[in-house]
């Protein structure tokens, strides 16, 4: 009877450490479930690898499923971004940016504008024009007076 026992309670903790290391190596497998982690499946692979390896793998596993959380990704807080001199010279790049597409455009329109008006026939003042046109009229009654006397 007691050796019945004693065979129960062996095979009891045999299969309760079995069972055991393998609800101890899905830990990580459960961190990474619970954080929405992108690389959920790999994780769970390299648990069960962990075993065969005599679980080297099982601590690197654990660091790998508790760094990415959902609300800051890998670890990186990026509460500071706008102070990060990086980022301000990708904002002024891209305001430049702009500028530059604004002015580019600009001076297209100023140039077929340039074009439209080149193209039309647009009078030109010309103030000796006038006084030509006068002494023209003041002139031809001389000559006609001349002409009427040579006759």
């Amino acid at each position: 009877m007691l050796d019945t026992l004693a065979l129960g309670i062996l095979c009891f903790s045999v299969i309760v450490v079995f069972y055991g290391i393998i609800v101890i190596h899905d830990i990580p497998y459960e961190i990474a479930k619970h954080r929405n982690h992108p690389h959920l499946d790999a994780i769970h692979v390299a648990g069960w690898v962990s075993l065969l390896t005599l679980h080297v793998l099982w601590p690197f596993l654990w660091i790998w499923s508790t760094l990415y959380r959902e609300d800051r990704g890998w670890g990186f807080s990026n509460k500071k971004a706008e102070e990060n001199p990086l980022s301000i010279l990708e904002n002024q790049l891209a305001e430049l940016t702009t500028r530059i597409d604004e002015l580019e455009l600009a001076a297209a329109e100023a140039t077929t504008q340039i074009e439209i008006l080149s193209e039309a026939e647009i009078p030109v003042m010309n103030p000796l024009e006038d006084v030509q046109k006068e002494t023209e009229l003041l002139i031809e009654p001389e000559l006609e007076s001349n002409d009427k006397e040579n006759k």
